[in-house]
This record gives structure tokens, sequence and C-alpha cells, in this order.
């Protein structure tokens, strides 16, 4: 339970500093704080501890791969900025990044050479 609080913290903590950056001179900055690992480190962290080390790289290289749909989420925000609205613009985006997310997990799952395999 206790970690399952510091888990939330972090969480906290990061909207927070989000929250701050945003309304400052640097206020770009807060584009950054997401890409803090805070997330990946818990992950790695119970994958490393609860699979082999074999399964912690093969969840870095799917990390690895698991920005192209942040990338088309950036690229998309940018370029609907120009033509709708915050609410379109983050919605449109967000579809974005569910198809990508979507055709990564498709094509992981196919084309993975050792997933499901535990060599």
């Amino acid at each position: 339970m206790i970690s399952l609080f510091l888990k939330c913290l972090l969480g906290a903590a990061a909207v927070l500093l989000i929250a701050v950056l945003s309304k400052s001179k640097s206020f770009f900055i807060s584009g950054l704080v997401p890409l803090f690992p805070t997330f990946a480190l818990i992950a790695h962290y119970i994958v490393g501890t609860e699979r082999t080390m074999k399964d912690l790289r093969t969840t870095a290289l799917f990390g690895l791969y698991s920005l192209i749909p942040y990338a088309a989420y950036l690229v998309a925000v940018y370029y609907f900025s120009y033509k709708f609205d915050l609410v379109w613009t983050l919605s449109m985006a967000t579809v974005v990044w569910l198809f990508f997310a979507f055709i990564l997990l498709v094509g992981w799952t196919k084309f993975h050479p050792t997933l499901g395999s535990n060599v």
C-alpha cells in the first residue's frame, strides 16, 4: 500500500511541476516533464524484479518503439493547432496516438521474434 502511495506522489509531483512551469517564462519546459521516466522507472523496476533481464531488455526496446506514437501525437498537436481550437486539436492528436499505438502493438505482437518465448 505504501508503494502505491509513493507512485501516486510521483505522478502528483509531475503534474504540479508541469502546472508551475506552464506559468513561467520558460513554459515550454513543461513539455519536457512528461518525458522524465517516472513511470518507466516504476515499470522497469517491476519487470526487473519479477522477470528476467532479457524481459527487461525487451521492455526497454518496446519503450523505444513507443516513442513513435508519442512523436506522431506531437506532430499532430503542432499541425492541428493551426487549424482547430484546443479541444479539437488535443482530441484529434489523441486519436492519432491511439492509431499509431494500435499499429505498434499489432506489429510488435506479429513481428517481434521473442514474444511468447522465454528463452
